[in-house]
């Protein structure tokens, strides 16, 4: 007989969760200015990471790690992006759930939201198979420039949760 706890952690390793964030009343700190170096960095990173792939492809990436890690600032922020380069509408409302609508993504996008998912909810590793089928869309490099893109879209969400940023409070991303 399985116990309780061994069901539960059975349950939460194996099925993607549902990240719940709360914001805060006001940013808590601007990084940028508090450790400008750090913020330079992030800013090269996040410019070598898109050398070599579609900028399409980078929204879509973008758009999905926030969904899952409940980054409001920097959904908003993607959203309004892939909008104002010309994305469909439809296809921004399909990618939460792209595994049900794949008739909207191209096999290769498919296989860059399905390494996104794995890797950005890496408590259960990034499976062979999620892997192999990456291979299959991508070469060797541009492999390492979508998992870059997927790393730095981490980093961002992850800044703009803990500093408490606000959707919609950058003047240049409102609607």
């Amino acid at each position: 007989m399985i116990s309780t706890s061994e069901c539960t952690s059975r349950v939460v390793y194996s099925l993607p969760t549902v990240v719940v964030m709360t914001t805060t009343a006001a940013p808590r700190l601007t990084f940028a200015d508090a450790a400008p170096k750090a913020f330079r960095a992030l800013l090269g990173l996040d410019a070598a990471a898109r050398e070599g792939v579609d900028p399409a492809l980078i929204e879509l990436i973008q758009i999905r790690s926030s969904q899952l890690n409940g980054c409001a600032y920097c959904l908003h922020m993607h959203v309004g992006d892939a909008r104002a380069a010309g994305e469909d509408e439809m296809r921004l409302h399909m990618v939460a759930v792209w595994r049900e609508a794949r008739h909207f993504f191209s096999p290769r996008e498919q296989a860059a939201l399905a390494l996104t998912e794995a890797v950005t909810l890496i408590a259960g590793g990034v499976p062979d198979a999620v892997y192999a089928e990456a291979a299959a869309h991508f070469d060797e490099t541009e492999i390492a420039h979508v998992l870059a893109v997927i790393f730095t879209i981490n980093t961002w969400n992850r800044l703009a949760i803990s500093t408490g940023k606000i959707a919609g409070t950058d003047e240049r991303r409102r609607p």
